[in-house]
């Protein structure tokens, strides 16, 4: 039996962010924004130079977080972002760096 789906107003946000954004305490900033937002997910390094974020939440929530990565407040440098939305995953709890 599985649970009732995502909510209408929910929302999976995957964000490549590019720039210099490694070594810079990005993820850990990122990580704080989102779990003051009530998000879940996770900020990972790769190695090409960019960090990869997943957030889920509310769409509001998760579109505060993509607003909140392209501020140019955030630790580091960001050129650019490219988010993708998708339904969210249930069975992501918790916000962490990878």
């Amino acid at each position: 039996m599985t649970g009732p789906g995502p909510r209408r107003d929910e929302a999976r946000l995957s964000a490549w962010v590019h720039g210099h954004v490694q070594g810079v305490g990005f993820r850990w900033w990122t990580r704080a924004r989102a779990l003051e937002l009530g998000l879940t997910g996770f900020a990972s390094n790769r190695p090409d130079g960019r960090v990869h974020v997943v957030a889920q939440g509310s769409r509001e929530a998760c579109e505060k977080l993509l607003e909140l990565l392209r501020s140019g407040e955030t630790p580091g440098s960001v050129d650019k972002v490219i988010a993708d939305w998708a339904e969210p995953d249930a069975t992501m709890t918790g916000f962490s760096e990878r």
